[in-house]
C-alpha cells in the first residue's frame, strides 16, 4: 500500500448523469464521496479589476492513486468548495504502477 501524499481529507462532489428532461437536456444529481490522504496546496491568486472585481484562486489537489474526478465535478475543503478546473491527471510512479492523481481547482470570487 503506498504512504498516503498529505494527511488532508477532501469530500469530491460528483456529478453523475440522472437522466434527460422534457427537452432532452441532460440532467444531474450529486454524489459526495469522502477522500483521505490527500494534499491541498495553493498555486497562485489573481484580481481581476473591471466593471465587477473578482479574484480568481487556484490550488492543486495531490489524491490517492484511483481516486475517480472529472472536470464537471467539484471538491470540498476546509468548508469550501473548489471546481475542478480541466482534466484530472494519473501520474505513475517510477515502476509504472498509478502513484497518483493530480488535478487542478478554482474558486472564484466577485
Amino acid at each position: 500500500m503506498p504512504l498516503p501524499l498529505g494527511n488532508q481529507t477532501v469530500t469530491l462532489v460528483r456529478r453523475v448523469r440522472a437522466g434527460t428532461d422534457d427537452y432532452g437536456e441532460d440532467v444531474f444529481t450529486t454524489e459526495r464521496v469522502m477522500v483521505e490522504g490527500c494534499s491541498f496546496q495553493p498555486v497562485s491568486s489573481a484580481e481581476q479589476l473591471g466593471t465587477a472585481d473578482r479574484v480568481v484562486t487556484r490550488y492543486r489537489l495531490f489524491a490517492p492513486p484511483g481516486t475517480d474526478l472529472d472536470a464537471v465535478d467539484a471538491v470540498e475543503v476546509a468548508g469550501q468548495s473548489w471546481e475542478v478546473d480541466g482534466d484530472a491527471e494519473n501520474w505513475p510512479d517510477l515502476a509504472g504502477a498509478a502513484h497518483h492523481v493530480e488535478c487542478y481547482l478554482r474558486k472564484v470570487e466577485g
